[in-house]
């Protein structure tokens, strides 16, 4: 994609854009798992903080982010395999600027239906979205809970400053991520879905690290200085 935007030619073969989609479908679909995980992380240390040492070691970690990789790559290798065995028309232009599931099936010949079913129902509902949205929902739900029973104010927003740069990514994520997968199919919504897709495949992973790193006091005291550069 970075070649495409830097020589401005945007053609790629059918090998490579396969070979992208399968990357960019492994890393999103290991990225929602993560934030599953994450939200777990995040629930054990304001919920039992006694005993997060030992419910959330080293092994653990380890096992969690495995299984989130083990999880992702043989679906997205198989969603691939699927919609690159299609039969496709004599039109190849693909109206997005990297080879996503949507466009892609827009330019296959013949029926989809098993591969609209199983990208929408098994990838995105199942897979990727759903389940690993619903894991994190169930987490904030008992986060906020536990938060709620503090009668300290301090300790309170101590706890929700704990998990905001997690939720503010979650929120940022999967409200684009649902837009674009989960939004009528007309062709009037093709645009959007691509100024959409640009938030959680450039914007979102770039404003990761600065997100994560707002708590810290190094971070902010830097980016007042700068900010107070600026202002001058």
């Amino acid at each position: 994609m970075l070649v495409d935007l830097w020589t401005q030619k945007g053609r790629i073969s059918f090998l490579a854009c396969a070979t992208q989609m399968c990357f960019f479908l492994m890393l999103g679909g290991t990225e929602c798992l993560l934030l599953a995980v994450m939200a777990y992380d995040r629930y054990v240390a304001i919920c039992n903080p006694l005993h997060y040492a030992l419910v959330m070691n080293h092994k653990v970690c380890s096992q969690l982010v495995a299984a989130s990789w083990i999880t992702a790559v043989p679906a997205v290798i198989g969603e691939t395999g699927l919609i690159f065995s299609l039969p496709f028309c004599t039109s190849h232009m693909i109206n997005h600027f990297f080879c996503d599931i949507p466009p892609v099936l827009k330019l296959a010949c013949g029926d989809t239906f098993v591969n609209d079913i199983a990208f929408y129902v098994v990838a995105v509902a199942v897979v990727f979205i759903m389940v690993p949205f619903l894991l994190i929902v169930v987490s904030y739900g008992k986060i906020i809970s536990n938060i709620l029973k503090l009668t300290s104010a301090r300790g309170r927003s101590k706890a929700f400053s704990t998990c905001s740069s997690h939720l503010t990514v979650v929120v940022l994520f999967y409200g684009t991520a649902i837009i674009t997968y989960l939004q009528p199919k007309p062709d009037q919504y093709e645009e959007m879905g691509k100024l959409i897709s640009i938030f959680y495949t450039i914007l979102i992973p770039t404003l990761n690290p600065i997100i994560y790193t707002l708590r810290n006091k190094d971070i902010m005291m830097a980016l007042r200085k700068v900010l107070a550069q600026l202002l001058v």
